[in-house]
């Protein structure tokens, strides 16, 4: 057995085969084009799942082509939005609750004050823009 991380700092990555393999510290929105390299060989199959907590809005929407993403919120309150054909769609979250976001959607968040959320991500190819 290992010493225990902090899935804030050490995000991990489940992978083909059943295997959860640490991952090294976060270090900022370039962490994500290693963490690819480096799991490369799972392809859409692999799940990278990170904590993080916030103190105000996402300044960017993001989507995952590669397969859906699971939101739990953990402490706070968090409102997801999803641009879906029909129009833009809110879900709140508190504590204990979750949404999933549908593969290649659009999404963003808003927050009230302050919110922690777990996410496990098919984040192959994952996309960017500004809000």
């Amino acid at each position: 057995m290992t010493k225990p991380l902090s899935l804030e700092r050490f995000p991990l990555h489940l992978g083909r085969g059943a295997r959860a393999v640490s991952q090294p510290e976060f270090t900022g929105m370039d962490w994500y084009a290693s963490y690819a390299e480096r799991n490369a060989a799972d392809g859409e199959e692999g799940r990278l799942v990170s904590q993080y907590s916030f103190s105000e809005s996402w300044t960017s929407w993001e989507r995952h082509p590669a397969g859906e993403e699971v939101v739990v919120c953990t402490a706070g309150e968090i409102t997801l939005f999803q641009e879906l054909a029909e129009g833009v769609r809110s879900v709140t979250l508190r504590p204990g609750e979750y949404a999933i976001n549908p593969r290649g959607v659009w999404h963003t968040a808003d927050v009230a004050g302050h919110a922690t959320a777990l996410f496990i991500t098919a984040g192959l190819g994952t996309e960017n823009r500004p809000r």
